[in-house]
């Protein structure tokens, strides 16, 4: 019982730390001088996922067994999985719930014959932000398949790849940092910092200690979280496998699907957007290239087929991309995705 309540606990400390965690990381971009879009490419997916990171070096550096560094395996492979699947079908779903007040608003901002503004409202990026999501999961599509094929390879150099890896995700850091300045939106009034509620413009200090304290929260509530789904997934008769490529994902991208809800939430869903598709790019990088550096990197059927999974969440985003189909209901969908991996498990672990 104690366990359920736990998981309750920790997902409401995840859920209001990311509020006041989005609020800082706003005010932070707006210190760094850097692009509206990169707030949430690089500064949120940044700061969510390095807890994560951190978690899959210390199992693929200290693990005594290959089972356990194999841990780092799964996280670098269920990351990415859960991103393209839950958190994109999640934010679908919070844009469905509020899609009749956007409307609404539309229609009273139009006078009464906005229905083309409703329209566009409904599509969730403007064509520049759609190539710019686009090219974001191209990106993310062409460093996972090098990374699923390394897992079905073996050769003598293949531990150093790893650092390929570091150098790819810091190419994309520094090409989101250094453009976007110009961006839709950038110079929009922020709501007031959290812990400076009554200063128009806070204090560079307080930005940086609401920064860092909330991600501190959120790193604990997450691995509170993980390891009451543990305990749970064998109250509810599921393996311990199970547990592990099913659930724990979602537990370790819970930061970010909650940010995405709180941006959605805000009417900020360029940022939501960002903040996941970032956050794809860092999981496909970083904990792979640890996998890579500290393990054997092979890949089980389970692996392969959550691999094979991801690819299809990522053609299915870009196809509605390209055709200007982009719109939540059709987001939502992607959440699918991940109980057909769900199914598609039970024959390869049996």
């Amino acid at each position: 019982m104690w366990h359920f309540v736990l998981l309750v606990v920790c997902a409401a400390a995840i859920y209001f730390s990311c509020e006041w965690f989005v609020n800082a990381v706003e005010w932070l971009g707006r210190r760094m001088n850097v692009g509206r879009m990169a707030v949430g490419t690089i500064l949120a997916a940044f700061g969510t996922a390095l807890p994560e990171s951190v978690v899959t070096l210390i199992a693929v550096t200290t693990g005594g067994t290959a089972e356990a560094r194999d841990i780092g395996v799964g996280a670098a492979m269920g990351g990415p999985l859960a991103l393209a699947t839950v958190a994109y079908g999640v934010t679908g779903v919070v844009l469905l719930a509020r899609r009749r007040k956007v409307r609404a608003q539309a229609l009273v901002a139009a006078g009464g014959g906005g229905s083309e503004d409703a329209r566009r409202d409904e599509v969730l990026t403007e064509p520049g932000q759609a190539r710019r999501l686009a090219k974001d999961q191209r990106w993310f599509v062409a460093v996972f398949v090098v990374k699923v094929v390394l897992g079905l390879v073996a050769f003598a150099i293949k531990p150093w790849l790893g650092l390929l890896f570091f150098a790819a995700y810091a190419v994309y850091f520094w090409r989101e940092m250094r453009g976007g300045h110009g961006e839709q939106g950038a110079d929009e009034a922020l709501e007031p910092l959290k812990i400076q509620p009554r200063r128009e413009s806070p204090a560079t200090w307080a930005v940086v200690v609401q920064t860092l304290a909330t991600l501190g929260v959120i790193f604990v509530a997450s691995q509170l979280f993980v390891h009451q789904l543990d305990a749970i997934g064998p109250m509810l008769g599921l393996s311990g496998a199970v547990t592990a490529l099913l659930l724990s994902p979602i537990a370790t991208e819970l930061p970010e699907i909650m940010n995405a809800i709180i941006w959605v939430r805000q009417g900020k869903i360029s940022l939501a957007l960002a903040n996941i598709s970032g956050a794809m790019m860092i999981q496909a990088t970083v904990p792979s290239g640890l996998g890579l550096l500290f393990t054997d990197w092979r890949f089980d059927g389970a692996l392969l087929w959550s691999g094979i999974v991801t690819m299809i969440a990522i053609a299915y985003l870009l196809t509605i991309l390209r055709t200007d189909k982009f719109t939540p209901a059709r987001l939502s969908l992607a959440g699918g995705l991940y109980l057909v991996f769900a199914v598609g498990l039970v024959p390869v672990l049996t």
